[in-house]
Protein backbone atom coordinates (compact mmCIF):
# COMPACT_ATOMS: atom_id res chain seq x y z
CA UNK A 1 0.00 0.00 0.00
CA UNK A 2 1.22 3.43 -0.43
CA UNK A 3 2.29 5.71 2.62
CA UNK A 4 0.17 8.63 3.31
CA UNK A 5 1.18 11.64 3.68
CA UNK A 6 0.24 14.50 6.19
CA UNK A 7 1.34 17.96 6.06
CA UNK A 8 1.97 20.35 9.11
CA UNK A 9 2.24 23.53 8.48
CA UNK A 10 3.03 25.73 10.97
CA UNK A 11 2.20 29.95 10.96
CA UNK A 12 4.26 32.20 8.29
CA UNK A 13 8.01 31.85 8.83
CA UNK A 14 7.52 29.10 10.99
CA UNK A 15 8.14 25.19 10.05
CA UNK A 16 6.60 23.45 7.61
CA UNK A 17 7.14 18.93 7.18
CA UNK A 18 5.57 16.35 6.54
CA UNK A 19 4.62 13.32 8.34
CA UNK A 20 4.93 9.86 6.12
CA UNK A 21 3.05 6.71 7.29
CA UNK A 22 3.59 3.65 5.94
CA UNK A 23 3.88 -0.23 5.91
CA UNK A 24 7.69 -1.32 5.80
CA UNK A 25 9.36 2.39 4.53
CA UNK A 26 12.21 1.92 7.10
CA UNK A 27 14.75 0.70 4.68
CA UNK A 28 14.00 4.23 2.81
CA UNK A 29 15.20 6.17 5.57
CA UNK A 30 17.91 7.58 3.95
CA UNK A 31 16.13 8.46 0.57
CA UNK A 32 13.46 10.28 3.01
CA UNK A 33 15.90 11.91 5.02
CA UNK A 34 17.84 13.70 1.82
CA UNK A 35 14.02 15.06 1.03
CA UNK A 36 13.65 16.18 4.27
CA UNK A 37 16.91 18.18 5.18
CA UNK A 38 17.07 21.40 2.61
CA UNK A 39 20.80 21.57 2.97
CA UNK A 40 22.90 18.36 2.21
CA UNK A 41 24.63 17.83 5.57
CA UNK A 42 27.52 15.09 6.04
CA UNK A 43 26.81 14.12 9.46
CA UNK A 44 23.45 12.99 11.28
CA UNK A 45 24.01 11.18 14.38
CA UNK A 46 21.23 8.24 15.25
CA UNK A 47 20.09 8.97 19.02
CA UNK A 48 18.00 5.81 20.24
CA UNK A 49 18.38 3.20 23.23
CA UNK A 50 20.13 -0.16 22.85
CA UNK A 51 16.55 -1.81 22.40
CA UNK A 52 15.01 -0.03 19.54
CA UNK A 53 19.00 0.33 18.07
CA UNK A 54 19.18 -3.66 18.41
CA UNK A 55 16.12 -3.69 16.17
CA UNK A 56 16.12 -1.09 13.48
CA UNK A 57 19.21 0.66 13.49
CA UNK A 58 20.97 -1.36 11.21
CA UNK A 59 18.56 -0.77 8.40
CA UNK A 60 18.61 3.13 9.14
CA UNK A 61 22.14 3.28 9.55
CA UNK A 62 22.51 1.21 6.02
CA UNK A 63 19.67 3.34 4.31
CA UNK A 64 21.96 6.60 5.90
CA UNK A 65 24.88 5.52 4.60
CA UNK A 66 23.55 4.48 1.33
CA UNK A 67 22.40 8.50 0.28
CA UNK A 68 25.93 9.61 1.18
CA UNK A 69 25.63 10.30 4.92
CA UNK A 70 28.41 9.82 7.53
CA UNK A 71 25.95 8.16 10.20
CA UNK A 72 27.01 8.72 14.21
CA UNK A 73 24.99 6.47 17.20
CA UNK A 74 24.34 7.61 20.42
CA UNK A 75 22.40 5.18 22.84
CA UNK A 76 20.90 6.72 25.90
CA UNK A 77 18.56 4.63 29.06
CA UNK A 78 15.14 3.01 28.02
CA UNK A 79 13.00 4.53 30.28
CA UNK A 80 11.18 8.06 31.75
CA UNK A 81 13.88 8.35 34.32
CA UNK A 82 16.34 8.62 31.48
CA UNK A 83 14.92 11.48 30.31
CA UNK A 84 17.51 13.50 32.70
CA UNK A 85 19.94 16.54 32.17
CA UNK A 86 22.74 13.55 32.15
CA UNK A 87 21.50 11.98 29.10
CA UNK A 88 21.65 15.65 27.16
CA UNK A 89 24.58 16.21 28.60
CA UNK A 90 25.89 12.96 26.84
CA UNK A 91 23.97 13.87 23.53
CA UNK A 92 25.34 17.11 23.39
CA UNK A 93 28.77 15.66 24.32
CA UNK A 94 28.71 13.28 21.46
CA UNK A 95 27.54 16.09 18.91
CA UNK A 96 30.35 18.42 20.07
CA UNK A 97 33.55 15.26 19.98
CA UNK A 98 32.27 14.31 16.84
CA UNK A 99 32.44 17.56 15.13
CA UNK A 100 28.73 18.11 14.08
CA UNK A 101 28.00 22.16 12.88
CA UNK A 102 25.15 23.78 12.62
CA UNK A 103 24.09 22.28 8.94
CA UNK A 104 24.49 18.53 10.21
CA UNK A 105 21.80 16.40 12.10
CA UNK A 106 19.64 14.51 14.56
CA UNK A 107 17.45 11.52 13.64
CA UNK A 108 15.48 10.58 17.04
CA UNK A 109 14.82 6.78 16.58
CA UNK A 110 12.47 5.39 19.51
CA UNK A 111 9.74 6.01 21.63
CA UNK A 112 9.18 9.45 23.34
CA UNK A 113 11.93 9.41 25.78
CA UNK A 114 14.13 9.10 23.06
CA UNK A 115 12.20 11.54 21.00
CA UNK A 116 11.68 14.63 23.47
CA UNK A 117 15.32 14.19 24.29
CA UNK A 118 16.84 14.64 21.29
CA UNK A 119 14.60 17.01 19.77
CA UNK A 120 15.60 19.42 23.02
CA UNK A 121 19.61 18.49 22.21
CA UNK A 122 18.48 19.65 18.34
CA UNK A 123 16.90 22.86 19.70
CA UNK A 124 19.99 23.98 21.58
CA UNK A 125 22.76 22.64 20.06
CA UNK A 126 24.84 25.35 17.85
CA UNK A 127 20.91 27.22 18.73
CA UNK A 128 19.34 24.83 17.07
CA UNK A 129 19.85 21.97 13.95
CA UNK A 130 17.93 20.31 12.12
CA UNK A 131 15.29 17.35 13.24
CA UNK A 132 13.80 14.08 12.09
CA UNK A 133 11.77 12.14 13.92
CA UNK A 134 11.06 8.43 13.75
CA UNK A 135 9.24 6.90 16.51
CA UNK A 136 9.06 3.78 17.40
CA UNK A 137 6.53 3.23 19.44
CA UNK A 138 2.20 3.66 19.15
CA UNK A 139 2.28 6.78 21.40
CA UNK A 140 5.01 8.95 19.93
CA UNK A 141 3.46 7.92 16.48
CA UNK A 142 0.41 9.71 17.25
CA UNK A 143 1.51 12.48 19.75
CA UNK A 144 5.00 13.36 20.99
CA UNK A 145 6.97 12.59 17.76
CA UNK A 146 4.06 15.63 16.09
CA UNK A 147 3.85 19.12 17.10
CA UNK A 148 7.42 20.23 18.12
CA UNK A 149 7.60 19.75 22.03
CA UNK A 150 10.82 18.90 23.93
CA UNK A 151 11.92 18.20 27.22
CA UNK A 152 13.43 16.66 30.05
CA UNK A 153 12.28 15.86 33.68
CA UNK A 154 14.16 17.10 36.97
CA UNK A 155 13.51 16.73 40.76
CA UNK A 156 10.54 18.33 40.58
CA UNK A 157 8.32 16.44 38.13
CA UNK A 158 8.16 15.63 34.46
CA UNK A 159 9.37 17.84 31.15
CA UNK A 160 9.56 20.89 33.17
CA UNK A 161 12.26 21.96 31.19
CA UNK A 162 12.17 22.27 27.24
CA UNK A 163 11.65 24.51 24.14
CA UNK A 164 8.83 24.12 21.50
CA UNK A 165 10.95 22.60 18.09
CA UNK A 166 9.60 21.42 15.34
CA UNK A 167 11.52 18.59 13.51
CA UNK A 168 12.14 18.59 9.72
CA UNK A 169 10.23 15.64 8.80
CA UNK A 170 8.48 12.71 10.52
CA UNK A 171 8.37 8.71 9.33
CA UNK A 172 6.29 6.55 10.77
CA UNK A 173 6.48 2.75 9.56
CA UNK A 174 3.56 0.36 11.16
CA UNK A 175 5.96 -2.90 10.62
CA UNK A 176 7.62 -1.59 14.15
CA UNK A 177 4.69 -1.75 16.01
CA UNK A 178 5.01 -5.77 15.69
CA UNK A 179 7.95 -6.13 18.20
CA UNK A 180 6.27 -3.90 20.38
CA UNK A 181 4.95 -4.94 24.00
CA UNK A 182 1.75 -4.89 25.22
CA UNK A 183 1.64 -2.31 27.48
CA UNK A 184 3.41 0.25 24.77
CA UNK A 185 0.31 -0.62 22.89
CA UNK A 186 -2.45 -0.44 25.76
CA UNK A 187 -0.48 3.11 26.61
CA UNK A 188 -0.69 4.16 23.16
CA UNK A 189 -3.99 3.57 22.39
CA UNK A 190 -4.81 5.31 25.81
CA UNK A 191 -3.11 8.36 24.05
CA UNK A 192 -5.33 7.84 20.65
CA UNK A 193 -8.71 7.04 23.02
CA UNK A 194 -7.56 10.79 25.16
CA UNK A 195 -7.35 12.46 21.85
CA UNK A 196 -10.47 11.10 20.87
CA UNK A 197 -12.16 12.32 23.12
CA UNK A 198 -11.29 15.96 23.14
CA UNK A 199 -11.99 15.71 18.76
CA UNK A 200 -15.38 14.61 18.79
CA UNK A 201 -17.44 11.41 18.01
CA UNK A 202 -16.12 11.20 14.01
CA UNK A 203 -12.16 10.57 15.84
CA UNK A 204 -13.91 8.64 19.09
CA UNK A 205 -16.20 5.90 17.30
CA UNK A 206 -13.30 5.21 14.71
CA UNK A 207 -10.78 4.69 17.90
CA UNK A 208 -13.13 2.52 19.50
CA UNK A 209 -14.54 0.64 16.39
CA UNK A 210 -10.65 0.23 15.73
CA UNK A 211 -9.92 -1.66 19.32
CA UNK A 212 -13.37 -3.76 19.07
CA UNK A 213 -12.40 -5.24 15.67
CA UNK A 214 -8.68 -5.93 16.52
CA UNK A 215 -8.00 -7.12 20.38
CA UNK A 216 -5.09 -5.67 21.64
CA UNK A 217 -3.96 -9.19 22.46
CA UNK A 218 -3.84 -10.29 19.21
CA UNK A 219 -2.24 -7.05 17.11
CA UNK A 220 1.00 -8.91 16.41
CA UNK A 221 -0.99 -11.78 14.51
CA UNK A 222 -2.77 -8.47 12.82
CA UNK A 223 0.22 -6.75 11.23
CA UNK A 224 0.64 -8.97 8.19
CA UNK A 225 -3.33 -8.42 6.97
CA UNK A 226 -3.84 -5.53 4.61
CA UNK A 227 -7.09 -4.88 6.15
CA UNK A 228 -6.03 -4.37 9.47
CA UNK A 229 -3.03 -2.39 7.66
CA UNK A 230 -5.18 0.17 5.83
CA UNK A 231 -7.21 0.17 8.95
CA UNK A 232 -4.23 1.23 11.18
CA UNK A 233 -2.86 3.78 8.36
CA UNK A 234 -6.47 5.22 8.19
CA UNK A 235 -6.44 5.49 12.03
CA UNK A 236 -2.68 7.04 12.64
CA UNK A 237 -3.71 9.50 10.03
CA UNK A 238 -6.77 10.92 11.26
CA UNK A 239 -5.25 11.29 15.02
CA UNK A 240 -2.08 12.71 13.43
CA UNK A 241 -4.00 15.22 11.63
CA UNK A 242 -6.15 16.10 14.87
CA UNK A 243 -3.06 17.03 16.52
CA UNK A 244 -1.94 18.83 13.63
CA UNK A 245 -4.46 20.89 13.34
CA UNK A 246 -4.14 22.03 17.01
CA UNK A 247 -0.57 22.95 17.04
CA UNK A 248 -1.15 24.79 13.70
CA UNK A 249 -3.38 27.36 15.82
CA UNK A 250 -1.47 27.01 18.94
CA UNK A 251 2.31 26.07 18.67
CA UNK A 252 3.07 27.29 21.88
CA UNK A 253 0.15 26.91 24.18
CA UNK A 254 -0.34 30.72 24.10
CA UNK A 255 -4.24 31.46 23.14
CA UNK A 256 -6.39 31.61 26.13
CA UNK A 257 -8.04 29.04 28.17
CA UNK A 258 -11.70 29.47 26.72
CA UNK A 259 -10.82 28.83 23.53
CA UNK A 260 -11.69 25.38 22.08
CA UNK A 261 -8.33 25.44 19.52
CA UNK A 262 -5.98 26.26 22.38
CA UNK A 263 -2.92 23.17 22.76
CA UNK A 264 -3.90 23.30 26.01
CA UNK A 265 -7.11 20.96 25.69
CA UNK A 266 -4.30 17.86 24.63
CA UNK A 267 -3.70 18.28 28.19
CA UNK A 268 -7.19 15.96 28.97
CA UNK A 269 -5.67 13.35 31.17
CA UNK A 270 -2.21 14.66 31.31
CA UNK A 271 -2.63 15.97 35.20
CA UNK A 272 -2.80 13.50 37.20
CA UNK A 273 -0.79 11.24 34.90
CA UNK A 274 2.61 13.53 35.14
CA UNK A 275 1.66 12.87 39.12
CA UNK A 276 1.11 9.23 38.79
CA UNK A 277 4.05 9.33 36.96
CA UNK A 278 6.26 11.64 39.35
CA UNK A 279 5.41 9.70 42.82
CA UNK A 280 6.09 6.23 41.48
CA UNK A 281 9.90 7.78 40.31
CA UNK A 282 8.73 7.02 36.39
CA UNK A 283 9.28 3.20 37.00
CA UNK A 284 5.73 1.88 37.32
CA UNK A 285 3.73 3.24 34.78
CA UNK A 286 4.23 3.45 31.34
CA UNK A 287 3.16 7.43 30.47
CA UNK A 288 0.12 6.17 28.34
CA UNK A 289 -1.27 3.79 30.68
CA UNK A 290 -1.16 6.92 33.36
CA UNK A 291 -3.14 8.99 30.89
CA UNK A 292 -5.67 6.38 30.72
CA UNK A 293 -6.18 6.78 34.26
CA UNK A 294 -5.98 10.55 33.78
CA UNK A 295 -9.05 9.97 31.15
CA UNK A 296 -10.84 8.13 33.81
CA UNK A 297 -10.32 10.90 36.70
CA UNK A 298 -11.28 13.56 34.59
CA UNK A 299 -14.18 12.19 33.18
CA UNK A 300 -15.34 11.03 37.00
CA UNK A 301 -14.49 14.75 37.75
CA UNK A 302 -16.68 16.25 35.19
CA UNK A 303 -19.37 14.10 36.26
CA UNK A 304 -19.29 14.89 40.04
CA UNK A 305 -19.10 18.71 38.59
CA UNK A 306 -22.43 17.79 36.43
CA UNK A 307 -20.84 19.03 33.02
CA UNK A 308 -20.45 15.66 31.62
CA UNK A 309 -24.19 12.55 31.77
CA UNK A 310 -23.67 9.15 33.49
CA UNK A 311 -23.21 7.31 30.38
CA UNK A 312 -20.72 9.16 28.41
CA UNK A 313 -18.27 8.37 31.48
CA UNK A 314 -19.38 5.01 30.91
CA UNK A 315 -18.35 4.83 27.38
CA UNK A 316 -14.74 6.10 28.17
CA UNK A 317 -14.25 3.66 30.77
CA UNK A 318 -15.39 1.38 28.72
CA UNK A 319 -12.73 2.39 25.60
CA UNK A 320 -10.15 2.85 28.24
CA UNK A 321 -10.44 -0.93 29.31
CA UNK A 322 -10.72 -2.31 26.15
CA UNK A 323 -7.21 -0.76 25.57
CA UNK A 324 -6.15 -3.32 27.85
CA UNK A 325 -5.75 -4.03 31.64
CA UNK A 326 -3.84 -1.12 33.50
CA UNK A 327 -1.44 -1.94 36.09
CA UNK A 328 -3.07 -1.33 39.80
CA UNK A 329 -2.48 1.77 41.58
CA UNK A 330 -4.53 1.15 44.82
CA UNK A 331 -1.36 1.18 46.81
CA UNK A 332 -0.66 4.98 46.07
CA UNK A 333 -1.45 7.64 48.50
CA UNK A 334 -3.61 10.22 47.51
CA UNK A 335 -1.79 12.56 49.20
CA UNK A 336 1.59 12.40 47.24
CA UNK A 337 -0.56 13.30 44.46
CA UNK A 338 -2.35 16.09 45.72
CA UNK A 339 1.18 17.57 46.21
CA UNK A 340 2.41 16.19 42.87
CA UNK A 341 -0.28 18.80 41.53
CA UNK A 342 1.05 21.91 42.90
CA UNK A 343 4.46 21.26 40.99
CA UNK A 344 2.37 20.73 37.38
CA UNK A 345 4.00 22.91 34.63
CA UNK A 346 0.47 23.87 33.64
CA UNK A 347 -0.33 26.03 36.29
CA UNK A 348 -0.58 29.24 36.14
CA UNK A 349 0.25 31.52 39.18
CA UNK A 350 -0.98 29.62 42.25
CA UNK A 351 -3.86 28.60 39.67
CA UNK A 352 -3.86 24.59 38.54
CA UNK A 353 -5.90 24.47 35.23
CA UNK A 354 -8.12 21.24 34.75
CA UNK A 355 -9.07 19.67 31.47
CA UNK A 356 -12.28 18.46 31.65
CA UNK A 357 -15.23 17.43 29.11
CA UNK A 358 -18.38 18.66 28.66
CA UNK A 359 -19.52 15.66 26.80
CA UNK A 360 -17.52 14.10 23.86
CA UNK A 361 -15.36 16.27 21.45
CA UNK A 362 -16.09 19.24 23.99
CA UNK A 363 -13.10 19.80 26.11
CA UNK A 364 -13.07 22.42 28.96
CA UNK A 365 -10.34 24.23 30.45
CA UNK A 366 -11.20 24.82 34.52
CA UNK A 367 -8.69 26.57 36.91
CA UNK A 368 -8.75 25.00 40.35
CA UNK A 369 -10.28 28.16 42.16
CA UNK A 370 -13.91 26.93 40.63
CA UNK A 371 -13.80 22.76 41.32
CA UNK A 372 -14.26 22.04 45.47
CA UNK A 373 -11.06 20.50 46.70
CA UNK A 374 -13.39 17.71 47.94
CA UNK A 375 -14.49 16.73 44.32
CA UNK A 376 -10.86 16.34 43.09
CA UNK A 377 -10.17 14.04 46.45
CA UNK A 378 -13.62 12.35 45.79
CA UNK A 379 -12.83 11.27 42.23
CA UNK A 380 -9.35 10.72 42.66
CA UNK A 381 -10.51 8.49 45.45
CA UNK A 382 -12.90 6.57 42.62
CA UNK A 383 -10.04 6.08 40.56
CA UNK A 384 -7.18 4.56 42.79
CA UNK A 385 -9.71 2.41 44.53
CA UNK A 386 -11.40 1.08 40.74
Amino acid sequence: MESTIIPVRMPPRRAAYDVTVGVNVLASAGTWARGCLDARPAKILVVSNRKVSSLYGDVVLRGLADTGFSPHVHLIGDGERFKNFRSLEGTLQCLSENGFTRSDAIIALGGGVVGDLASFAASIYQRGIPLLQVPTTLLAMIDSSVGGKTAVNNSFGKNLVGTFYQPNGVLIDIDVLKTLPRRELTAGFCEAIKQGAIAGNALFRQTSTFLETYRVAQFRRHIPDPEFSSDLVSLLAKQIRFKASIVQNDESESIGNISPRSRKILNFGHTLAHALEKVTDYRYLRHGEAVGYGILFAAALSKRLELIGHDEVDLLNDVVRRAGILPAISNIDPVDLLQAFKNDKKRVGNSLHWVLLGGIGKPMIVPDTAIPLSAIKTSLKSILQS
